[in-house]
């Protein structure tokens, strides 16, 4: 089975969250945007998610996580909980 692990930020507006990717892309540190900005608990850790595999996370989340390229910011991506930049660090 497949195993990726990401980590993210999680805000509220579309606008928010393309506000932040142009940051990161200009150089800002993802971790630290991570924990200024995220509104999820795991913002406190950067964003990170730790390990997980298809089918952890919503299907929109996953979609990205399991198809698209590694080591990349990938965003916004819009689910139930609001908008998110997506960093995928690893995945086999």
């Amino acid at each position: 089975m497949a195993k990726a692990r990401a980590r993210h930020i999680l805000v509220h507006t579309k606008e928010e969250c393309e506000n932040l990717k142009k940051e990161i892309e200009n150089g800002k540190d993802f971790v630290e945007v991570a924990k200024k900005h995220s509104s999820c608990p795991s913002g406190q850790q950067g964003g990170d998610l730790g390990e997980f595999s298809p089918g952890m996370m919503v299907q929109e989340f996953d979609e990205v996580v399991f198809r698209d390229e590694v080591g990349k910011v990938h965003g916004p991506v819009q689910t139930q909980f609001g908008f998110h930049l997506i960093e995928i660090t690893s995945r086999s």
